[in-house]
């Protein structure tokens, strides 16, 4: 998957988590307040960062993907392509 791609399925993955009221939590667990979001939402590492957080929970995962119309492992094939996704697997 090319980067390009990738961010768009992550930049829908951060507009459901706006709309899935889960925006709090996002805040809570990475520590950026809403005016960074808005300014970060075109870094490909602030949105590797989403898909981080996304993908910690196999419900959200799934949310995310029937929002898009995606296959439930396009959300692991989009992360690998963001920056720090080419890291090796330990499982």
């Amino acid at each position: 998957m090319r980067q390009d791609n990738a961010e768009v399925i992550a930049l829908g993955a951060l507009e459901w988590v706006i709309g899935a009221e889960l925006l709090d939590t996002f805040q809570s667990a990475t520590g950026v307040d809403r005016d960074t979001i808005r300014g970060a939402a075109g870094d490909p590492e602030f949105l590797a960062g989403v898909m981080d957080f996304v993908m910690m929970n196999d419900d959200w995962v799934r949310g995310v993907c029937d929002a898009q119309s995606l296959p439930y492992e396009r959300l692991m094939e989009a992360r690998a392509a963001l920056p720090g996704g080419d890291m090796p697997h330990w499982t």
